[in-house]
């Protein structure tokens, strides 16, 4: 295989300073147009092509920006994502997807290695609220503006980000579940180390306390937002002779989890249990039977996030901005018992 071509190369081939190539291949106005045709012909002969990173660190802006998520697992993040390519790829933005895998360590190891490569700016969801705040202020402080969406940090970090309102739309699937005639619900939570785990619970203890239905037994803590922390939730659930007729799940992964589970064990969904997500993603609708979930507008979220970001880009003083998008309640078989 041939060794890439290097302005190196060029300078030993032209006998010119290597200082004189880079001139000439950025056009510099100082530069005989002799001498510049000279280089461009030499570098098209050799095959030079430059190499964007190296330029992109001498000449401050990169063109790319970082994209940090808990996960790529489920199609949630990939969603947020296409949002973001539509509002930056016609810019002609390139964006870097790095996984933190729920894991606060490696959230900070793909910051850092995203300012290394001098990203013009980073949107997160992150994985923990206050683990790695100081780090995110190392960051914008040293001149790389973040946007946060969906799992956002403490108020106290000045920054722009995307929500949904999370409290007030768990609120409203608990009184559906309520209206559907169920009394003993389940809440299978979020990590409690993030806001919209505490906001989703708070909703469904608030609903649930004021209908004076409120159990603290039935708040179940999960060992993750997969699928498998759904089975074995609702295993423990039955094992344990936990008497519910309903589950309300952070995650439409946890509630696919739990219903298949609970359907291998032969018991019927909605008719013996009804089970209602939040985050629905398209999973929602290739289960039996479809799950009702509160579904986040992801793509906007991400166009908003996106949006956002360019405007820090463009000038890092400008006030940070918090937008909250509408999500929407979608009521399907698993609650209803038929299709509505």
């Amino acid at each position: 295989m041939m060794k890439r071509t290097t302005i190196k190369d060029l300078a030993q081939y032209l006998s010119l300073s290597t200082s004189t190539i880079s001139r000439a291949l950025l056009n510099d106005k100082n530069i005989h147009s002799d001498t510049k045709n000279r280089v461009l012909e030499a570098a098209q002969k050799l095959g030079y092509k430059p190499n964007v990173t190296a330029l992109n660190l001498k000449y401050g802006k990169t063109k790319s920006i970082g994209f940090v998520v808990p996960e790529m697992t489920t199609p949630f993040s990939s969603k947020v994502l296409q949002g973001v390519h539509n509002i930056l790829y016609p810019l002609g933005y390139k964006v870097i997807i790095l996984q933190s895998d729920e894991d606060p360590v490696r959230e900070r190891e793909n910051l850092l290695l995203l300012e290394s490569f001098n990203v013009d700016g980073i949107i997160i969801n992150l994985c923990h609220e206050t683990h790695n705040q100081s780090i995110y202020e190392e960051i914008i402080h040293r001149g790389t503006p973040l946007v946060f969406f969906d799992r956002i940090p403490q108020n106290t970090l000045d920054v722009s980000k995307v929500l949904v309102d999370d409290h007030i739309k768990a609120s409203l699937m608990i009184e559906h579940l309520i209206s559907c005639g169920r009394t003993k619900i389940v809440h299978l939570m979020g990590p409690s180390t993030v806001r919209n785990a505490i906001e989703r619970a708070g909703g469904y203890q608030r609903i649930l306390t004021k209908h004076n239905l409120y159990d603290s037994q039935l708040m179940i803590k999960t060992n993750g937002v997969g699928f498998e922390a759904g089975r074995i939730a609702a295993k423990q659930l039955l094992d344990n002779n936990v008497k519910f007729d309903s589950i309300f799940a952070f995650t439409d992964t946890l509630a696919i989890g739990a219903m298949n589970y609970l359907q291998e064990q032969g018991i019927k969904v909605p008719e013996e249990i009804a089970i209602a997500s939040f985050s629905g993603t398209e999973f929602s609708v290739n289960v039996f039977p479809q799950l009702t979930s509160v579904e986040q507008p992801l793509t906007q979220m991400g166009e908003s996030a996106a949006t956002l970001l360019i405007e820090k880009i463009k000038d890092n003083t400008s006030a940070s901005q918090t937008i909250i998008l509408d999500a929407k309640l979608v009521y399907r078989a698993s609650t209803l018992g038929k299709e509505v």
